[in-house]
């Protein structure tokens, strides 16, 4: 089953959610903000990206530029910044299977379907 992880005020979340449902295609939403991925579900998102954490750290955020912007974190500690700040990871992240890619933009959305 297709997942988005979807944070609903975010307007390019809203758009790759948009774009699953203009497709037609089932899909289950994950509002991660509401209820936080384990440490498990976290790494096995990575890993479906091919992505290191820092790689999907939203560094325009408030609580990165506060708490982040000046510091060297190894990947574990990346992840458990991410799991106590979900607002820091990337959005909407689209998972289908053993694939995952970031929908900005949404077209993103299709190299997965």
């Amino acid at each position: 089953m297709i997942q988005i992880f979807h944070n609903p005020r975010c307007a390019k979340s809203r758009e790759g959610l948009k774009h699953l449902e203009d497709k037609g295609i089932e899909f289950e939403i994950i509002k991660y903000l509401d209820e936080p991925l384990t440490p498990d579900e976290l790494t096995d998102v990575l890993r479906k990206l091919g992505k290191r954490p820092m790689e999907i750290i939203r560094t325009k955020e408030d609580i990165f530029k506060e708490e982040f912007a000046d510091k060297e974190l190894s990947d574990e500690e990346w992840i458990l910044a991410m799991l106590e700040y979900p607002r820091l990871i990337e959005r909407p992240i689209i998972s289908n299977g053993e694939k995952a890619v970031i929908g900005r933009p949404a077209e993103n959305i299709d190299s997965i379907l």
